[in-house]
């Protein structure tokens, strides 16, 4: 009986030093937490008879307000994020210098074009005409009367031409006062209608010229699939006409703007560039996107300092070309020019931050827009430069060019062999301004093409349209299924196979695909690596192996003005 008394007392004396032991650790633990939220400024509901007991002075404001200004934080903890928003901040400061170097470039591209027309073209015209009235005499030397950049040049001077004459009977005066009786609110939606037609006009414009030179210049013994020279040139007439007419209510309105008494037509017109910042800002845009918007703000650039220039001579002329009025037009001017590039900064500025898009790849285009250039120049060439301008950024130079003639002509009044010999030295002076602007572009082109790499593809064969198509049918036969019940197999050596459960058909192939050319333009980047193992359904857009969705991607130097009307290319 002692021993069981004994041993039930050892059991309560274990039970009480267990008990203990679970008291010590848990109020250990209570302490480390009351430790823990000390810090964070607030003190543990469950603290225990111990956080009662602390002094309630530990809980003031003070302690609160002195733990706010002392605390701290290590910023290399996250050195990644934070390298990167400097980076982007970094890209955002040389947006507008790498942007400006874009624009210059194009704006210099333009000018070439724009001067082609005025001092060149008369004179292979006049050349072009030389030949054809000295045939009967020197004989036929070759199968061709012309050439066919010839033949191109006398037909652009028959449209600049029959175009002037009808541009002849458009009252200026008349469409002045008819667009200055309309309300502001009106005119803005009127010039805001234009802006959105000069891009229509732009888009389908080029392409009836050029329907019109390879109708004019296509080699006889082809299958006739068009219908006739005749038509294609009224077309071309016609479009040149309409687009000059367009262009000159677009400057009326400017016009008018400058010469109102509050300027409130103007303030609304210039705060419709700033309203382009949201319609593009945030939208998800690539490098092919990118680069096509910048060929239409450089266009965009290009034809407002032509407008401007057509106002103030329109206002000259008005005030008997006093150059005091000179000084009254110019603030307004800079005014235009200075919130036409802050919006093309901001914009470009925010599309390659919202994109992930480096300042570099302003490089890349100035490197495309050489490319161009010194392609042109080539004896293989297959374009004339100013028509590759034209597809490139949209600026067709014809309409521009015939309503400058038009208000020059009606401007200035030339009276007396000293006018014409003033317009002879100012003819010169334009012929040697083409030059030299050429001359230092083919220079400057030549330098951005080496550092790009792209020397080697400058000798690469012009494209063939009969290679292509053939290229794009043998694409279709080779990877387009069929029907939706065909299932593409990879068998071991990685060929392509098609199924069906009807009829079994097995295409092979070898692993390097032939991706099709385009008919208006040739590959002047290396696609991606990755790309030239895959083969791509063209009817689902699935890889043959792996059947992911995958789009195809344009390379950067196959995207012109035109491959959509508008800034996006889907």
């Amino acid at each position: 009986m002692a021993d069981s008394l004994s041993a039930g007392l050892g059991e309560e004396k274990e039970k009480e030093d267990r008990e203990r032991d679970r008291k010590a650790t848990k109020a250990e633990r209570n302490k480390e937490k009351d430790g823990v939220t000390e810090m964070l400024g607030f003190n543990d509901k469950n603290g225990g008879s111990r956080g009662k007991k602390r002094n309630l002075s530990d809980l003031s404001l003070v302690r609160f307000i002195t733990t706010e200004l002392t605390r701290g934080y290590f910023l290399e903890h996250n050195e990644a994020k934070y390298t990167e928003r400097r980076e982007r901040v970094y890209t955002c400061l040389r947006i507008p210098k790498e942007l400006e170097k874009l624009m210059t470039f194009g704006f210099f591209l333009c000018l070439d074009a724009f001067l082609y027309v005025f001092t060149l073209l008369p004179l292979r015209v006049i050349l072009a005409l030389l030949r054809l009235l000295t045939l009967p005499c020197c004989g036929l030397s070759g199968s061709r009367l012309l050439q066919p950049a010839q033949v191109c040049d006398v037909l652009k001077g028959f449209i600049m031409v029959l175009c002037y004459s009808m541009m002849s009977y458009v009252d200026y005066a008349m469409m002045y006062h008819l667009i200055r009786g309309q309300s502001v609110i009106k005119l803005y939606i009127i010039y805001n209608m234009l802006e959105v037609a000069d891009r229509l006009f732009s888009s389908f414009g080029q392409d009836i010229l050029d329907a019109l030179y390879w109708t004019a210049t296509e080699p006889k013994e082809k299958k006739r699939a068009h219908i006739g020279v005749i038509p294609h040139f009224f077309m071309a007439v016609l479009y040149v006409f309409l687009h000059a007419i367009l262009i000159m209510v677009q400057a009326t309105t400017l016009n008018v703007a400058f010469n109102s008494h509050n300027k409130s037509l103007l303030t609304i017109m210039m705060s419709n560039n700033f309203v382009e910042i949201k319609g593009s800002v945030f939208k998800k845009f690539e490098k092919n996107n990118l680069f096509q918007m910048s060929n239409s703000d450089i266009k965009e650039r290009f034809t407002n300092y032509i407008l401007l220039l057509i106002v103030c001579l329109r206002n000259m002329e008005q005030f008997s070309w006093n150059p005091d009025h000179l000084w009254v037009l110019f603030p307004d001017v800079l005014m235009v020019i200075a919130s036409e590039v802050a919006v093309d900064i901001v914009k470009h500025a925010f599309i390659t931050k919202f994109n992930d898009i480096s300042a570099d790849v302003y490089g890349e285009y100035r490197a495309s827009l050489a490319f161009d250039l010194v392609s042109s120049r080539q004896k293989n060439a297959y374009t004339d430069y100013s028509d590759s301008v034209s597809r490139r950024m949209g600026f067709i130079p014809l309409p521009l060019a015939l309503l400058l003639i038009r208000v020059v002509t009606s401007s200035v009044k030339i009276q007396g062999s000293l006018s014409f010999m003033c317009v002879l030295l100012f003819y010169m002076g334009m012929i040697t301004l083409k030059v030299l602007n050429s001359i230092v572009l083919l220079g400057t082109s030549c330098v951005f093409v080496k550092e790009a790499n792209m020397e080697e593809k400058l000798f690469d064969p012009p494209p063939s349209a009969v290679s292509s198509r053939a290229n794009s049918r043998a694409h279709r036969t080779k990877h387009v299924h069929t029907s939706s019940q065909q299932e593409p197999v990879a068998d071991k050596g990685g060929v392509l196979q098609v199924s069906d459960n009807s009829q079994p058909t097995i295409i092979t192939e070898s692993s390097a695909p032939a991706f099709p050319k385009s008919d208006s333009d040739t590959f002047l980047t290396t696609p991606d690596e990755e790309d030239d193992d895959k083969i791509i359904n063209a009817n689902t857009g699935l890889e043959g192996d792996s059947l992911k969705n995958r789009t195809p991607k344009k390379d950067l130097l196959e995207i012109d003005r035109f491959t959509i009307c508008g800034n996006r290319i889907d």
